[in-house]
């Protein structure tokens, strides 16, 4: 059995979960990738994270429904033997105004970005306890801190995990379970590149760095937050935006 420490990383088979998955396997974690829907991708990223000599797995479930996150998180600890860090990462945007917006549009967002993450995290926490030990960190957005028109489904999801972050840290601080949350701004993934250059011009015009930010950036972050170098750190939101909010 190896000794590694294993991180579970949820939507990781593209842009910032992928990233993470990939920066926490160079520094020696065994890894679970969950997925929700099966593809080419999928094994694709397996081998990159192998290639680091670390075990990886593959583990599908919908974070949206509870069932299926008890069986992921079992079939993890069958297979790789523990869970040290839990990577929430899992997520979907349906914007659009308020005054516009369908009640499944604001209910699916919730329901993979908030209660997903609480599907995850409540299997996960009785074998953190049970071991005494565990990171769980949860990916929010500075949209969940500020606000952003046309996501009011988005950033109730978001700041909700804040909400939920910092209460799981009250909880669990007593048995060496460190609790915290990270929230991008504008990172350049899929989801951005499709945004023409004067919407992207604006969008740099609020950012006193004046560009997006990398995946790599975010999973930086990450890396501390799931290290000993952070082993002080919990209840906290740890903001990647180049400086946009403040």
């Amino acid at each position: 059995m190896s000794e590694n420490k294993v991180a579970l990383i949820t939507g990781a088979t593209r842009g910032i979960g992928k990233e993470i998955a990939l920066e926490l396997a160079e520094n020696g974690f065994d890894i679970a990738i969950n997925y929700r829907s099966e593809s080419d991708l999928n094994e694709e990223v397996k081998k990159e994270i192998e290639q680091f000599g670390v075990r990886c797995e593959l583990v599908g479930a919908d974070v949206a429904n509870f069932e299926q996150c008890e069986k992921m998180v079992k079939e993890t600890i069958e297979k790789l033997g523990r869970i040290d860090v839990l990577v929430n990462n899992a997520g979907i945007t349906r914007d659009g105004l308020l005054m516009r917006m369908k009640k499944e549009d604001f209910q699916s967002v919730i329901d993979i970005n908030l209660t997903g993450t609480f599907n995850v995290t409540r299997n996960v926490i009785p074998y953190m306890i049970k071991q005494k030990s565990g990171r769980i960190i949860s990916l929010s957005s500075v949209v969940g801190v500020a606000g952003n028109a046309g996501q009011t489904n988005y950033s109730a999801s978001k700041a909700g995990i804040i909400g939920f972050t910092k209460s799981l840290a009250k909880e669990v601080a007593s048995r060496n379970i460190l609790v915290n949350a990270v929230a991008p701004g504008f990172i350049d993934t899929d989801m951005t590149k499709v945004l023409s250059d004067s919407v992207k011009e604006g969008i740099y015009s609020q950012i006193p760095l004046k560009r997006m930010g990398l995946p790599r950036e975010v999973a930086k972050v990450v890396k501390f937050l799931s290290s000993e170098d952070s082993s002080y750190v919990t209840g906290q939101v740890v903001n990647v935006d180049g400086g946009m909010v403040m």
